[in-house]
């Protein structure tokens, strides 16, 4: 019998008790306080320079903030990892992206220069970079120490 997963909801923050058997039945796991999905559909979250401060910087886990521009060809590279990685990690990391040529307020303030970029963010506070195109399997090592 297997045991019970605890997951974080990547939206509100909340601890959820995941029942494996559930999960194998079909049934796809939902947050008890807000509803949203906890894992399978979960993508990347679109965040702006007014919706920045509460997506990531006041997220109740860690966050990966993929700062890209839709003429960078590494960046739509780099997209399929990113979309694959925000699935993996639902509810352990919030996977975020940020079109720098959209928001420049939020690129500027974190002195984004080269595209791509991705950013790692815990408590608030930037904890980790990572530039250039990177394979998925160095990104999400990266993010493993702070899970």
């Amino acid at each position: 019998m297997a045991t019970a997963q605890i997951v974080v909801c990547p939206s509100c923050g909340a601890k959820n008790r995941i029942d494996p058997q559930r999960i194998e039945r079909g049934e796809a796991p939902v947050c008890g306080r807000c509803k949203r999905p906890l894992q399978g559909e979960a993508g990347p979250v679109e965040v702006t320079d007014q919706t920045f401060a509460s997506e990531v910087e006041q997220s109740p886990i860690p966050v990966l903030v993929d700062m890209w521009a839709p003429w960078c060809g590494p960046c739509r590279m780099l997209a399929p990892a990113i979309e694959q990685l925000a699935g993996e990690l639902a509810g352990r990391v919030k996977v975020a992206k940020l079109n720098v040529d959209e928001n420049q307020q939020t690129a500027g303030r974190f002195n984004i220069s080269g595209n791509p970029a991705m950013l790692i963010f815990q408590n608030g506070r930037e904890v980790d970079r990572i530039v250039g195109l990177a394979p998925k399997a160095q990104i999400a090592q990266r993010l493993q120490r702070f899970i």
